[in-house]
């Protein structure tokens, strides 16, 4: 029984739409789809051999090696590539970046990340395949990605359609856990982002028909509470006041109550307190010390900050520094931010490259593509840039369990998204 038919059994059974070149489609679209049904299955078997290749974000090694298979492959396709080492204080292996200046079409930048959340000390280690979900390190988060990325720009190569394009391509080492100063790391992804039109990141898909025109940045912060110590019998007694824990509990409810807005998020992910507290310098272990009849005098909260524009995360840090300020009597309390990256906010030229994206897939016979739901899913690279250039993301392979040692990828969708993503580029590059 052939593939197509295979699919097409597939298709009825699990709803997903029938991929056919469509009238609509140009004489160059047409050979570019057959390209990518030719080169199917050595798509799948190049995404096997990179997800065998530990490259967790700590192993340098790792990261260089999987990048020398893609630098490889951008090689043939007449990419001029170049490995940039980051500096050695970094402890990080590196990103590839891979430029066509050609002459014809827009200026398209392509992004994605090498690097896994899967350390040498995994015991997630493997590609495995069962019927029709295959499991992997980075399979979906996203090597996947890479893998449809190099497959569209193969299938518009071998047809004649990549020569004299204007393409460049970052793929990063260190997404996971991007090296310090992020000013250095995503230097050469900034840079290209300036000089480009259009930036498509592929990150792994969350369905089959959507993409991510939005994505929240993030930030953290860090409360610390100080009361006065007496004994419990005293609590809430104009001497003693109430103590630092619930002077932390009125501070975190008013949060809760005073701070709900669409796509702001602020969650407090590791607390201690008593007579006695303190939290480690890594963020995530804490320790306390107290007894149950002395009022708690210590209180310490790491959180978490996302927001959907740097408005917002201005807004939101500037009610939750005033709520810290009301405090309760004989309490102190302050709170201090961390991080803050951009965000990537639904602009119109992010919802025009939807718009290009979403009709190709219609004349591809697969559907309307639409916008998935930003406070679904977390920050990512184009949080970087998307202040510079029009962004779309989230354009990789459809699967689940990110960053978990069942993270998988349903290969029924490959080949589908890999068509829509050659015919996606094919077009930005040409008009």
């Amino acid at each position: 029984m052939n593939s197509k038919i295979v699919f097409l059994l597939i298709a009825s059974v699990l709803g997903v739409p029938e991929i056919s070149s469509a009238q609509k489609l140009t004489k160059q679209e047409i050979a570019i789809v057959k390209n990518v049904e030719k080169n199917h299955e050595d798509a799948v078997k190049f995404l096997e051999k990179t997800v065998n290749i530990n490259s967790g974000t700590n192993n340098t090694e790792g990261v260089k090696t999987v990048g020398a298979i893609y630098r490889k492959m951008l090689d043939t396709m007449g990419f001029t590539t170049t490995w940039v080492n980051m500096p050695a204080s970094m402890k990080r292996g590196g990103h590839l970046v891979a430029e066509i200046k050609g002459t014809k079409g827009k200026k398209i930048l392509l992004n994605s990340h090498m690097d896994t959340v899967f350390d040498l000390n995994s015991p997630f280690q493997k590609w495995s395949v069962k019927d029709s979900i295959a499991t992997g390190p980075g399979a979906n988060d996203t090597k996947g990605g890479i893998m449809i990325m190099l497959y569209a720009l193969k299938a518009m190569h071998e047809t004649g359609q990549l020569k004299d394009r204007q393409i460049v391509i970052v793929i990063h080492g260190d997404e996971e856990s991007a090296g310090s100063p992020i000013e250095i790391s995503r230097k050469d992804l900034v840079d290209a982002a300036r000089r480009s039109d259009y930036a498509l990141c592929f990150e792994s898909g969350k369905e089959f028909n959507s993409a991510s025109i939005a994505r929240r940045g993030g930030s953290g912060w860090t409360l610390k509470v100080t009361a006065k110590q007496s004994h419990s019998g005293q609590i809430f007694s104009e001497k003693a006041g109430p103590g630092a824990i619930y002077e932390t509990a009125r501070i975190l409810s008013r949060f809760k109550d005073e701070l709900q807005e669409k796509f702001l998020t602020f969650s407090p992910g590791i607390m201690v307190a008593g007579a006695e507290s303190n939290i480690d310098s890594t963020g995530l272990r804490g320790t306390a010390f107290g007894k149950s009849n002395i009022v708690a005098t210590t209180s310490i909260v790491k959180g978490d900050l996302r927001y959907i524009s740097i408005e917002q995360m201005e807004n939101a840090r500037a009610k939750m520094q005033a709520i810290v300020k009301e405090g309760f009597p004989h309490t102190e309390a302050e709170i201090t931010f961390t991080g803050g990256s951009g965000a990537m906010p639904p602009t119109p030229g992010n919802e025009k490259l939807l718009g290009i994206l979403s009709q190709a897939s219609q004349d591809l016979g697969q559907g309307k593509v639409t916008a998935f739901d930003p406070a679904l899913r977390g920050g990512g690279d184009m949080t970087q840039i998307a202040q510079y250039i029009d962004v779309i993301d989230g354009l990789g392979t459809v699967g689940g369990n990110a960053h978990a040692p069942d993270e998988y990828i349903n290969l029924n969708y490959v080949e589908g998204i890999i068509k829509r993503m050659a015919v996606f580029m094919h077009r930005l590059s040409t008009n």
